[in-house]
């Protein structure tokens, strides 16, 4: 891994499954730090590994994100290992769901690193108290200690397979009923009462050591009047100054609705800057063509993402000529049905 070489904060979109001249150009930029991929980005292996190696012809240190956790939040399928919904390894024994979370972990980053693609963004460590279908069966389990002996085994296999984490969505998304993508969520309970539950799994986890994070599009309006990923309380004070988080803090889209009330696109990529995050994901190319526009040359560097880059990527050749994926695809099918 080489360090200190990309210092941009804009993790970006791209509209299809090849670069735009356009596109191009926006890559190049030393603002951007990074793309996150979509379905709309995948057909096949081939086109991705080829889209892959198109964005490193414009710059090899650019970081490539994707959504991969599972069950219905999985952009790659077709081609790739069908994983299930991260709540599904709770319905078996205890041994054999802790080992099928720690190599279901493993798999999901072997294969995305043998197409190039650098960061799984996840897991998620949100309790599921059956309020939102937007955490569901993403959760892990229904409590905190559900969620931190899965998610734990989850993120030990992701990191022996040589990829960072991003633990998503703090404090804890699991407890509203509004959906961040659509409208801005309040929870209204105590600090207290968040930190001796959803945040317990936060707590945890972090110490056991992790790369990155992602705040929650949530307003508490008993502790903070700004949400979550917009609060230097929440980011500094608490995230780094209580629970002593170390690594790289990356926004939830910038385009959802939850983020949207903060105002136009530079002033969110403004105000989640200076509370604390240093990746900024976008989605919206106006979006990010006003942020270049207005803000570039004044915040747009940071410390970049070199630290969740992997050390090293494999090829697709090899990983399916391992005994141990052919046997973690084989335990999957069995568990939950054609992978």
């Amino acid at each position: 891994m080489q360090s200190g070489l990309n210092c941009g904060v804009l993790l970006i979109d791209i509209k299809g499954l090849q670069l735009t001249s356009e596109e191009n150009q926006l890559l190049s930029l030393p603002s951007v730090a990074g793309v996150v991929l979509f379905s709309r980005n995948y057909q096949s292996r081939d086109q991705l590994i080829a889209l892959v190696s198109s964005i490193r012809d414009v710059r090899q240190d650019l970081l490539i994100c994707v959504d991969q956790e599972g069950g219905r939040v999985q952009r790659f399928k077709d081609g790739f290992t069908r994983l299930p919904p991260a709540q599904a390894y709770g319905s078996f024994d205890p041994g054999q769901q802790y080992h099928m979370a720690y190599e279901a972990g493993w798999l999901m980053a072997c294969e995305l690193l043998a197409c190039g693609v650098d960061l799984c963004l996840g897991p998620v460590l949100d309790i599921d108290h059956g309020k939102t279908s937007v955490v569901g069966d993403r959760a892990f389990g229904r409590t905190a200690e559900q969620v931190i002996q899965l998610a734990s085994l989850w993120v030990d296999g992701v990191h022996e397979a040589g990829m960072s984490v991003v633990i998503k969505h703090f404090p804890g998304h699991g407890n509203v009923d509004t959906d961040s993508h659509v409208s801005l969520p309040l929870d209204d309970r105590t600090f207290d009462e968040i930190w001796q539950s959803d945040m317990e799994p936060f707590r945890v986890v972090i110490r056991k050591g992790v790369e990155a994070l992602m705040p929650a599009h949530i307003l508490f309006p008993a502790i903070e009047q700004y949400p979550v990923g917009y609060s230097p309380e929440w980011l500094k004070g608490v995230l780094r100054n209580q629970l002593a988080f170390e690594g790289l803090v990356v926004s939830d889209c910038l385009s959802m609705e939850g983020a949207a009330k903060t105002g136009s696109y530079p002033a969110r990529a403004r105000a989640a800057l200076d509370a604390g995050c240093d990746l900024l994901i976008i989605c919206n190319r106006q979006g990010v063509l006003d942020v270049l526009d207005e803000m570039d040359g004044s915040g747009l560097q940071g410390v970049g993402p070199d630290d969740l880059m992997p050390d090293s990527y494999t090829d697709w050749a090899s990983l399916e000529r391992s005994e141990r994926y052919q046997k973690v695809r084989k335990m999957l099918a069995n568990a939950f049905g054609e992978v």
